[in-house]
């Protein structure tokens, strides 16, 4: 859209009621995306929203949609839908319902969500009423359609939030069944995306009837007030650079993100015991411990949340000043979503990216996809002999790690930390001085084993 967005949120056609719980919540003047999505979607128009997470998407669609519903002034009928908001991870739709819940109290909206880790009987009970307004994750919603306890024959609005991170976690097949339960004419869709991979523009082809396009951000791009950096590093001294870094910002939320399950939760381990206030969320960890984790977080209990990609997608977490990526992505789009975690809300952030020789490829996959360079800040880059070298090598050790796991081939020697290192006191390796640690004199120090504040292990 190329119309001048609107500055404040009476002119948008919003309800009246919206209105008052904006003004009670604070929210005073929309975001680029809110202003120039919610016109088109109140006048029902199908929409693609281009835009980083932050920047206001859940009100985006979540307002226009609650005044239409509103309007309509009319009930769901027994296990019938009115609209259907789909996100890839539990954490997401939680925070989607409860936002959903603040814009819409005192309506006379529904507003349910059903995810995995709670009771498939109660949502089902809770079902038979009829809802306004359905925040689900993929698999709980298949998993009700097959119990017959949900119709969507009737629903005609359909929200894809973070569509592209549940492509990337491989639901199109169950997207494209649910889309398939749901009315093919007179139904509005609005999707939602951070980055526009090829699959994007089929889904939209599928989904989308004339839409309006909004973009906020070019596709792919990292948040301009996020300030990136690269710190190039061996695979065994991360560890102790990561502890360098956090110590420099003891009072500050940093979100370190690992490649794998296993890894994060090593290195959530380690930083523990170094006296670091931490907790982590990942796969294995059961859905109350993902919780009870991110609520210390939010809270301020603890400073350091490690994560894996899927467990943090689409977290809106407030204040998180420092993004770390401990393990480069070998998807360069989750690059853009992991530091998205920061810098929200029109606030700034920094990025910094420990790479190893073995990951050089996956750095220069990612700045060929956000079609520029992140800055050295630390460290010296590898000649091309050498990561190549390393990269054949990380390759072999996966290789012989998957052959032990099947049971053709000797099990490898067990690390003792996420770097290959033994727990211990972490050596003094200097973050360099630049944006990632400015307004700190460069005084970083070693971590004290006094521990900072109360450490909340999810």
């Amino acid at each position: 859209m190329k119309d001048k967005p609107l500055k404040d949120f009476e002119n948008l056609g919003l309800a009246p009621i919206l209105l008052e719980n904006l003004r009670r919540l604070g929210m005073t003047s929309p975001t680029p995306i809110q202003a120039h999505a919610i016109p088109s979607v109140v006048a029902g128009r199908d929409l693609l929203g281009l835009a980083q997470t932050g920047t206001g998407k859940t009100a985006a669609f979540g307002l226009p949609m609650l005044t239409r519903i509103i309007a309509q002034n009319r009930r769901p009928e027994a296990r019938q839908i009115r609209a259907l908001v789909l996100a890839p991870t539990r954490e997401l739709a939680n925070q989607i319902s409860e936002s959903l819940n603040a814009y819409a109290e005192g309506a006379p909206v529904r507003v349910f969500r059903v995810v995995g880790g709670a009771s498939i009987n109660v949502q089902a009970q809770r079902l038979q009423r009829g809802v306004d307004v359905l925040i689900a994750t993929p698999g709980r919603l298949i998993d009700l359609m097959d119990r017959r306890a949900i119709d969507l024959s009737q629903t005609g609005y359909l929200v894809l939030d973070e569509a592209d991170q549940m492509l990337d976690i491989g639901f199109i097949h169950a997207l494209r069944r649910i889309a398939r339960a749901l009315p093919q004419e007179d139904r509005q869709t609005l999707m939602f995306s951070a980055t526009m991979p090829k699959l994007m523009n089929d889904l939209c082809a599928e989904y989308l009837t004339d839409p309006v396009r909004v973009e906020v951000a070019p596709p792919g791009r990292a948040a301009e007030r996020i300030d990136q950096g690269v710190h190039f590093v061996s695979q065994g001294d991360k560890a102790a650079l990561l502890a360098e870094y956090l110590s420099a910002h003891t009072d500050e939320k940093a979100v370190v993100f690992g490649r794998t399950k296993h890894g994060a939760d090593k290195l959530g381990k380690l930083l523990d015991r170094w006296g670091f206030s931490v907790a982590s969320i990942h796969g294995n960890k059961s859905q109350g411990q993902r919780e009870r984790a991110l609520a210390a977080f939010r809270d301020g209990e603890v400073k350091v949340l490690v994560a894996t990609d899927v467990a943090a997608r689409g977290l809106d977490i407030p204040l998180v000043e420092h993004v770390y990526n401990y393990d480069l992505p070998n998807v360069p789009e989750n690059y853009v979503h992991r530091i998205g975690r920061t810098a929200r809300a029109g606030r700034s952030g920094r990025a910094v990216a420990f790479c190893a020789p073995a990951e050089v490829v996956d750095l220069r996959a990612i700045e060929a996809a956000m079609k520029s360079r992140i800055p050295v800040i630390g460290g010296e880059a590898p000649s091309a002999e050498v990561a190549a070298a390393a990269t054949a090598a990380l390759r072999q050790s996966r290789r012989n790690a998957q052959q032990a796991r099947s049971g053709g081939g000797p099990r490898p020697a067990k690390a003792a930390t996420p770097s290959g290192q033994k727990p211990a006191k972490p050596k003094a390796a200097k973050p360099a001085r630049s944006a990632a640690n400015a307004g700190n004199g460069g005084g970083e120090a070693r971590p004290s084993r006094k521990r900072r504040g109360g450490a909340a292990r999810g």
